[in-house]
C-alpha cells in the first residue's frame, strides 16, 4: 500500500488549479481550514486529515469531469490548498522513532 504522500504525488490535476492552490497554500491555517472543510470538532492529525481531504477532492474532481452542476471551483481549490498544507506539515514532521 502506498503511503499518503506517495498517493498525493501521483495526482494529476490541471496546471491552473495547482498553481492557484500553491499560492493559497502559503496562507494555509490548519485549524480554520480543516474545520471548514471537514466539519467542526477535534481537528485530526495530518495523515488522517490528508486522506480525508484526498477523498473529498476526488469527489469534487469527479464532479468537474462530469460537468455536474454541484461542482464548486472555490471548494475544489480550497481542498487542494488544504491538501498541500497538510502535506507540508507531514514532510516537516520528524520521523517516528521505532521502539523495540
Amino acid at each position: 500500500m502506498q503511503d499518503v504522500l506517495s498517493m498525493l504525488a501521483t495526482l494529476r490535476r490541471p496546471r491552473l488549479l495547482i498553481r492557484t492552490a500553491r499560492l493559497g497554500a502559503e496562507a494555509y491555517r490548519r485549524d480554520s481550514h480543516l474545520q471548514r472543510l471537514l466539519g467542526y470538532g477535534t481537528v485530526p492529525r495530518s495523515a488522517p486529515a490528508l486522506m480525508r481531504l484526498m477523498e473529498l477532492e476526488a469527489e469534487e474532481n469527479d464532479r468537474r469531469h462530469t460537468g455536474d452542476a454541484g461542482y464548486s471551483l472555490a471548494r475544489h481549490i480550497d481542498l487542494l490548498i488544504a491538501m498541500m498544507g497538510e502535506a507540508q506539515i507531514l514532510r516537516a514532521a520528524p520521523p517516528l522513532a521505532i521502539v523495540t
